[in-house]
This record gives C-alpha cells, sequence and structure tokens, in this order.
C-alpha cells in the first residue's frame, strides 16, 4: 500500500544524515492516506474523497539541546535535502530568536532514539475499494429502504467512510513503517412528534475494511424500533438516580470523566486538576482504566506521530489514579517517560498529547443484575455528545434515552433527552458494578479544544454508578 513511500525512503534516509550534521536529533514523519464516504438519504447520494486526517506530507524535525524546530511540506524529492537542511537551520535560530531577550533558552532533552525497526501491514476481509462505489451504494440504499418501512419514520440515513493510512517514522536509529485500515458506518431513523424530530443512531466501526457491512443490515430494525421509543418518550426529572450505562454511555464517561482531564500536556499548562491528585483514589476500587493499542480497534497504532512506540497505559488502577498520557516533548517537561500519545491532525499540524483506545476494565456483573439490584433509576442508552472541564473536573454529556427502572424491572417508560452531569470523581467514586464484556466503538473523531480532530474510540462493560440527570 502506497508504494510511493518505499521508493522515497531512501533519500529520506540522507535527509536524516544531512540534518544530523547540524543538529543533535533529527526525524520524518511521511504519510500517505485515502479516503471516502458514501451516504444516503431523502437528500439523495453523495460521495466525498476528503477525510480529516490531511493527505499525504513530511514532517521534519530536529533537536538540540538548546531547543527544537519543525517544517511540514507536501512534496519530497532528494533533490530538495540542500534546501530543506537550509530551512531547518532558519527555523530553528527563528525559534531561538523568539523568546525574549531577558530569558535564557532552557536545556531541551533529546528524544529518545534507541533503536527500534517496525513494519506492520493492515489486516482487512474486504478493500472498500475493490468492493467500489456502485455495491456500496446498492447496499445502503437497501438498508435504507428497509428502514422507511418501519412505523413512524421520516427519513433514514446510511452512510460508510473507510480510511487507508501509512506512516513512515525514519531518525536515525529507527525506522518505523505502518499500514492501517479503518471503516465506520452508520444507521440514523428520523421521525417526527408533532413539530418535534427525533433521531435513533446506531454507529458500527472496524479497524479492518468493508467486511463491517454484513453486520449493519441486520440492525436497521432495531435502530426503528429505538425511534418509536423516542416517540413516546417524557421529559427527564431532574435528580440523581442509580443507573446502569450501556457500554456505550460507559464509552463516553470514559472519554470524558478521564479523557482529556489526563492528557499531560495540560499538566505542563496546570490546566488539569489531576495533576494533583495522581497516587490517589478517584474512583471506585472497581475502576481500572486503559489507553493504549492493545485492543484492535480505529485508534490502534504500534507508534505515534513522534516515533514513540506504544503499548498499553494503565491511566486508573482499582480507583488509584496512576499516570497520565503524554507526547514526547511533555514527557521531557515532567521527567516522564512517553507514552505513545503524541497525534497530529494531519501532517501540517502540531503533536498533541491525544486519547488512543480509552476505555475502562470489565469486571463480573450481568446488566441483569445490575438492573434488577435498582429500587428506581434508568437504563442510559445511545450517548450523542459530551464535553468536560479538565480544570474543575465537571462532566456534561447528552444521552439519547433512558428507559426506567423500578423495583429491578424495566417498566417501558422512556425519558429523553438526558443531560448527564457531575463531578468526576465523585461519579466514578459511585460505581458499584462492572458489567463482563468490554466493548469499544471508534466511529468518532475527537476535538481538542473544538480542533485538532484525530480517530479515536472509547468503550468498557456495562456499568452501575449513581450519576445526576436533568
Amino acid at each position: 500500500m502506497f508504494e510511493r513511500l518505499d521508493k522515497q525512503k531512501p533519500a529520506l534516509k540522507k535527509l536524516i544524515a544531512a540534518l544530523r550534521k547540524n543538529f543533535s536529533y533529527a526525524s520524518v514523519l511521511a504519510t500517505a492516506e485515502r479516503y471516502r464516504s458514501w451516504r444516503v438519504s431523502k437528500n439523495g447520494i453523495s460521495l466525498s474523497a476528503s477525510g480529516l486526517d490531511g493527505g499525504d506530507g513530511y514532517v521534519i524535525r530536529v533537536f538540540d539541546k538548546t531547543g527544537c524546530a519543525e517544517y511540514s511540506i507536501n512534496a519530497f524529492s532528494e533533490e530538495m535535502i540542500p534546501a530543506i537542511v537550509k530551512e531547518m537551520q532558519v527555523r530553528f535560530e527563528a525559534e531561538r530568536k523568539a523568546l525574549p531577550l531577558d530569558i535564557t533558552p532552557m536545556p531541551t532533552a533529546i528524544p529518545d532514539d534507541s533503536p527500534a525497526v517496525l513494519k506492520k501491514e493492515a489486516k482487512f476481509e474486504i478493500d472498500p475499494m475493490e468492493l467500489g462505489d456502485e455495491a456500496i451504494l446498492d447496499l445502503i440504499a437497501r438498508i435504507r429502504e428497509k428502514g422507511l418501512k418501519g412505523e413512524g419514520v421520516l427519513d433514514i440515513m446510511c452512510g460508510v467512510n473507510y480510511s487507508a493510512e501509512r506512516k513512515i517514522f525514519l531518525s536515525e536509529h529507527r525506522d518505523l513503517d505502518e499500514s492501517h485500515m479503518w471503516t465506520n458506518a452508520s444507521v440514523v431513523a428520523i421521525g417526527a412528534r408533532g413539530e418535534e424530530i427525533k433521531e435513533s443512531y446506531k454507529g458500527y466501526s472496524v479497524l479492518g475494511g468493508a467486511e463491517l457491512l454484513k453486520e449493519v443490515e441486520n440492525d436497521v430494525d432495531t435502530v426503528v424500533a429505538r425511534l418509536n421509543d423516542l416517540l413516546k418518550s417524557e421529559p427527564m426529572i431532574p435528580g440523581e438516580y442509580e443507573c446502569v450505562c450501556d457500554p456505550e454511555v460507559t464509552g463516553m464517561i470514559v472519554h470524558e470523566a478521564f479523557g482529556h482531564g489526563v492528557e499531560m500536556d495540560m499538566f505542563v499548562k496546570d490546566r488539569a486538576q489531576a495533576k494533583q491528585f495522581i497516587g490517589q483514589y478517584v474512583a471506585s476500587p472497581l475502576v481500572t482504566m486503559h489507553d493504549g493499542s492493545t485492543v484492535d480497534e480505529c485508534a490502534t497504532w504500534a507508534f505515534d506521530d513522534e516515533g514513540t512506540l506504544t503499548g498499553d497505559t494503565v491511566i486508573i488502577d482499582k480507583g488509584i489514579l496512576k499516570t497520565g498520557m503524554c507526547d514526547a516533548l511533555s514527557a521531557m517537561r515532567l521527567g516522564v517517560a512517553p507514552t505513545g500519545n503524541g497525534r497530529r491532525e494531519s501532517y501540517e499540524r502540531k503533536a498533541y498529547t491525544r486519547m488512543t483506545n480509552t476505555y475502562f476494565e470489565g469486571g463480573d456483573a450481568t446488566k441483569e443484575e445490575m438492573i434488577a439490584s435498582i429500587k428506581y433509576g434508568f437504563l442510559l442508552e445511545e450517548p450523542t455528545s459530551g464535553m468536560e472541564d479538565p480544570k474543575n473536573w465537571g462532566i456534561q454529556c447528552m444521552v439519547n434515552t433512558a428507559r426506567e427502572i423500578k423495583d429491578g424491572k424495566l417498566t417501558g417508560r422512556v425519558f429523553s433527552p438526558i443531560v448527564l452531569t457531575g463531578y468526576v470523581p465523585d461519579l466514578l467514586k459511585s460505581v458499584s458494578m462492572m458489567g463482563g464484556k468490554v466493548e469499544l466503538a471508534g466511529g468518532g473523531y475527537c476535538g481538542k479544544g473544538y480542533k485538532e480532530w484525530v480517530k479515536v474510540s472509547d468503550g468498557g462493560a456495562c456499568m452501575k454508578a449513581r450519576i445526576r440527570l436533568g
């Protein structure tokens, strides 16, 4: 996949050697991507070949003991090496001169360049591009027509999007090369209750190809049934309730509650309260939180955009906040090891500390046991959006469906929409049961400050906790 990079690799290594004559460390990240999305709705058919990952490009980075600089380009050839070396010298000096005159440059650590060689190929059963536009559009049109037969349905929107990407990271002692493919799909059922519009949504994701589409057609009836539940829903009565979260809601909570709040570039800027709580209980002993690449989902890469090998980072261990996740620069400034979370929206963007696959470990309870244990509360399903305040540890999330539980049984009453709020440690310390089956979903992107979008996944098992709803 993306053979052009194979042809360029010898010249990129020559660039590294040329830069090393002037700098203590030099690296190149080369990226190549193809993306496509297909959509059908009552508005017609749409195709797009423009994604969020930025396409083909290169990031050149240099370090010395007094600073660092980087430069991104969208084309490269061996003939460009002298000009790139000169440009990096200019940029490095410009970074030094940008400091106020009364500030002495602080010593800069050099990134770890211990030897590492890696070659990893994408795994998939069906390449969406080989399947072709016509076949995919025919399939999702058929799914849409099936859903439109359901009661109360005004429209069905069905979509598929996929990304195939290859990244090569080179430094003096590292040669890391990985190809990657993910595919997402979604079904949205739309109905009306008077002038009020209701929507039910189901998303799908796989670290792989169009084989994902096999399961989508079977689920459209479930999405329509959820829509009809929403069309009969009641407004939520605000209060604090015993709740059972389905795995998708658990995933939203883990992402928002302790996702951005433990991105350690926020520790460097003193913008995250979690910095003060390392080593302390912040959750129930039933809660263990992970981020990393030891699960197969859309955000699974063997190395990050700074050439750090990825793995598993245990953020919370049995309720105790152990560490955060960090990029290489933040790790240097904090005196810790990088965790492989340095990620870029594209080759044109800066690397920040970002989540990858973030989830809670499972336990030994079942959803049925959780429901049976509740005298009065709700089963929460279908998260729609969320946001957090890392400085004050607040959380605010939207959930589409709350199913009433009374005396250990679902009553059939449905409430919607739901606002889930609270102080993060209070919510997580209230976790009293954790389900056994962990599920992750990677259908969305995560932004940092309403920008810098990267692909993530999140999840967990069903979880029982006491939560403030409104």
